[in-house]
């Protein structure tokens, strides 16, 4: 084998075999989130309003707040492993770094920012009537 050019140093090495860990997780969250977004769909239809009252009392029950978490969880799962793929082919130098840490920031924080949400909506007392 050549070492003198591009193809000589690359030649016979194989693949990488990393490509393959992505593609299968990108699948898997897809598949997640094709089951939970219909679940939530029609969740939300069988309600009898979309009132705020309506949607708490729903929420507080764990049937429902257990499925919401486990979407949210894969919808900010699958968007990092999306944007990573993007990021990781186009994005050179340092801005990959950056732009990988701000990735990972933004989907862990609106991930958690989510999960207290649904979290806060679930164990808040349901309230009926005029507020006092």
């Amino acid at each position: 084998m050549g070492t003198g050019t591009s193809i000589g140093r690359v030649r016979g090495l194989g693949s990488a075999h990393e490509g393959t860990h992505h593609w299968w997780h990108q699948r898997m969250s897809a598949g997640s989130n094709l089951l939970l977004m219909t679940w939530l769909i029609v969740s939300l239809i069988r309600l009898p309003d979309l009132g705020y009252e309506t949607v708490q009392a729903w929420l507080s029950a764990p049937v429902a707040a257990v499925p919401m978490i486990l979407l949210v969880f894969s919808v900010f799962y699958h968007l990092k492993a999306g944007l990573q793929v993007v990021i990781e082919d186009y994005a050179r130098d340092a801005s990959r770094i950056v732009l990988m840490t701000l990735l990972n920031f933004f989907a862990i924080g609106g991930a958690v920012f989510a999960i207290f949400s649904i979290l806060k909506i679930a164990f808040t007392t349901v309230t009926t009537g005029a507020p006092a």
